[in-house]
């Protein structure tokens, strides 16, 4: 777990996370998942956002644990049709505020494998909460789209390689954006171990600090 400055972001395994935050000007308490997989956690869900369509990032069964009345699922056109109430379709480029949180579409692809083909339209998300932008990278590759990415303050980032970036290639991508803190995730559950995380910390220069959750 990680808390920094009223921000708490919990990692849930493979490259599902929870932040919670709490919104101004209401004061109001909000509580994110994305991609919720596996889950033991039961916190009720403000918003549910999900990268991509595959089983591991999308699961109907793990969404309906943490739902409630007003949950709002975000996702793009070949996920939100899954969900039951409320929802909201978004591509790269969108923008959207629900519940007093901003959330930010931006591409996710992989550029040299063909697990997550840029054709496919699928996203990472810049959740802007307590005015501090949060990045979640989705299932990607180092794509050039991540050198325009500003004012990031944690970057939640996957390292382990095969359907996704490697940790030399997470830890290039993370020296470009610079955020305040990196998170490493995509490891220990379906694919990729501990070893990876360590190994991208150790590749990732200062001033950004490292925290495997």
């Amino acid at each position: 777990m990680l808390k920094i400055d009223g921000i708490t972001i919990t990692w849930l395994g493979h490259d599902s996370m929870k932040i919670k935050a709490v919104v101004a000007p209401t004061g109001a308490s909000r509580v994110i998942y994305i991609d919720p997989f596996r889950l033991k956690e039961k916190e009720a869900a403000d918003i549910v956002l999900i990268t991509h369509e595959h089983y591991d990032h999308c699961s109907p069964e793990d969404v309906a644990k943490i739902a409630k009345k007003d949950t709002v699922v975000i996702g793009t056109t070949d996920v939100t049709p899954r969900f039951k109430g409320a929802t909201r379709t978004i591509k790269a480029g969108d923008s959207v505020t629900i519940h007093g949180v901003t959330i930010e579409a931006v591409p996710a692809y992989n550029t040299n494998k063909k697990f997550h083909p840029r054709a496919s339209g699928w996203v990472g998300y810049i959740i802007n909460i307590g005015g501090k932008r949060v990045y979640h990278a989705g299932d990607t590759d180092h794509i050039p789209e991540m050198e325009s990415l500003k004012d990031i303050y944690v970057a939640l980032v996957p390292i382990s390689g095969i359907y996704v970036m490697t940790a030399e290639e997470a830890a290039e991508a993370v020296n470009k954006i610079k955020p305040k803190v990196a998170v490493p995730m995509h490891y220990g559950s379906v694919v990729g171990t501990k070893a990876d995380a360590e190994r991208f910390k150790k590749l990732v220069k200062e001033p950004v600090k490292v925290e495997i959750l």
